[in-house]
């Protein structure tokens, strides 16, 4: 993004001049981006479109701009209603340019139709976007928690595509991939930027990505017409989120484009995933994946993320290559060096994976799912909730009551024996995506344990069993003031914590070679609890890897 003192065009000079914007008696400021001018003035931002036809975008006529601005206008209030307020016409009038309707103006327009017009935006400071905090230390890691929920419920309401429509099915998304080789091949060839070695490693992630596609053609094809294909933000990155009366919230969607925001809902957030990889920050990614797979339960999903991580790291790379072939000199030699980076991003979902299946046992307060971020956010490990899937299975929304007395409802042998195979269903599903699941339930009884084994044996992958506990009265403590602040999917109180703790089965002999006991009385020491770890999963070093 470019800034500067005046603008360039007619229009955007007069729009500059104090009093003809709202609120612009005390001056406005310009900025510029490839394809508008937004112009700063009082409480408001004015987008103003730029009359170009890049291709994948038209806005060279007024029509066409006037479309796109509402449809702007119509996407983003979706998920930032209090941001985007206006399409706004701009009119000549005798008296020069004018913005707003004629009588607004206080005058007839001098031409029947508008000149032009502007998206009116809610002014925000800078400082609270997603990348000027993380730039400034202050991107807390709870904040993508609450992102993710955030983004999980717009994709829950976004409209559906329908097959037949173009958009989703394995041939629209093979189509955008191969062209982006083609055009970083042609780029990095001898008679452009002449870089053999990024060269040599395109060829090296193209044959990966064909023969992926090989394989998920169907997989694509099935995910469309599941409903996973929607009209979804399509530029969801650090630069597009931003922190509203204390909350995140998606701002900046693609308007120009169709076919780059009707996707799978999984290529949406691979976009955020990939740039916080990018940005050297992958803990957050794997925090806010997590968060996201826990809301939305689409964890069939990850079969597809590599695919996408790895093309959203390749158009990255190809507009590094872009402007390396623009400049010249240490310019030229910083971009291709960026190329260098969104390739090798771009390779990452190539490598081995290696999963492993592990369970979070303990009773009520134990710290099962507080204390287990470390191994979410440094090993890559995908976490799947009993509370929350016990609920998703009656209908439920994670933080919903359900009214369920001790042993009844909810928590009744049946619903529990129904909780436990559909966490099963989704171990298998994560592990067989290739990454490592940590089962998050309290698994009281050995026969419970020993399914889950079992199904490590049939997956031919490590298992382990974390086994969190704390003192009583650090238990108690910790279930009266999770009942007593809400929002949380665990409905246990004292009641059953106690009863919990009179009913659960000791580890068999056979069992506790691959028990890794975790005392949760104070924060757990990941540090020194990895090389136990280690011993259990031996990939979970080989796990601690730059992102999903």
């Amino acid at each position: 993004m470019r800034r500067q003192a005046d603008g360039e065009g007619g229009l955007v000079r007069a729009l500059l001049q104090p009093g003809v914007l709202p609120d612009s008696a005390d001056g406005v400021e310009l900025i510029e981006t490839h394809i508008s001018w937004v112009l700063l003035a009082g409480e408001h931002a004015w987008k103003l479109k730029k009359p170009l036809d890049l291709g994948f975008l038209d806005f060279s006529t007024v029509e066409r701009r006037r479309e796109a601005c509402e449809a702007e206008l119509r996407l983003n209030r979706r998920t930032a209603p209090m941001l985007y307020e206006a399409v706004v016409p701009v009119w000549r009038s005798a008296q020069g340019v004018r913005v707003g309707e004629p009588e607004a103006a206080g005058e007839l327009a001098a031409e029947e139709t508008p000149l032009d017009y502007l998206v009116r935006m809610r002014r925000f400071e800078q400082s609270a976007l997603f990348a000027a905090l993380l730039e400034a230390g202050r991107l807390e890691p709870v904040l993508f928690d609450r992102l993710a929920r955030h983004v999980a419920d717009f994709h829950a309401a976004a409209a559906v595509a329908q097959p037949g429509q173009g958009f989703g099915d394995a041939a629209a998304v093979h189509a955008p991939v191969r062209q982006n080789f083609a055009q970083l091949r042609d780029l990095l060839s001898p008679a452009r930027l002449d870089a053999p070695a990024l060269l040599a490693e395109l060829v090296r992630v193209e044959s990966w990505a064909e023969a992926q596609f090989a394989a998920l053609a169907p997989v694509f094809d099935a995910r469309l017409a599941e409903g996973r294909v929607r009209e979804c933000h399509g530029d969801l990155h650090l630069g597009n989120l931003i922190v509203l009366d204390g909350e995140p919230r998606l701002f900046d969607g693609i308007e120009f484009s169709a076919a780059l925001r009707w996707t799978d809902v999984v290529a949406d957030i691979a976009f955020l995933v990939m740039d916080l990889q990018a940005r050297g920050r992958p803990a957050l990614g794997w925090r806010f994946l997590n968060a996201w797979l826990e809301r939305s339960g689409d964890y069939a999903g990850l079969r597809v993320l590599p695919w996408y991580l790895s093309y959203r790291a390749m158009v990255r790379a190809k507009i590094a290559a872009i402007r390396a072939a623009q400049v010249a000199g240490e310019a030229r030699v910083e971009s291709l060096a960026e190329c260098a980076r969104y390739l090798a991003l771009a390779a990452a979902p190539m490598r081995t994976p290696a999963p492993a299946l592990l369970i979070a046992s303990g009773v009520s307060g134990a710290g099962k799912t507080s204390q287990s971020f470390p191994l979410l956010e440094r090993c890559g490990v995908i976490r799947v909730r009993a509370d929350v899937e016990r609920k998703r299975l009656f209908g439920l929304d994670a933080e919903a009551a359900s009214g369920s007395a001790l042993g009844g409802g909810l928590y009744t042998a049946e619903a529990g024996a129904r909780t436990y195979a559909r966490l099963a269903e989704l171990a298998r599903a994560v592990v067989e995506a290739g990454y490592p699941v940590l089962v998050d339930a309290t698994f009281l009884k050995c026969a419970q344990r020993r399914a889950f084994a079992e199904l490590a044996t049939a997956l031919g992958v490590p298992f382990a069993i974390l086994a969190f506990d704390a003192p009583p009265e650090v238990l108690q403590a910790r279930v009266r003031s999770r009942l007593a602040a809400g929002g949380d999917a665990s409905e246990a109180d004292e009641a059953v914590l106690a009863t919990q703790l009179r009913t659960r089965e000791a580890f068999e002999t056979e069992e506790l070679a691959r028990v890794l006991p975790i005392d949760t009385g104070s924060a757990p020491d990941w540090r020194r609890l990895l090389p136990a770890l280690v011993r259990l999963w031996p990939g979970a070093l080989a796990a601690d890897a730059p992102g999903p």
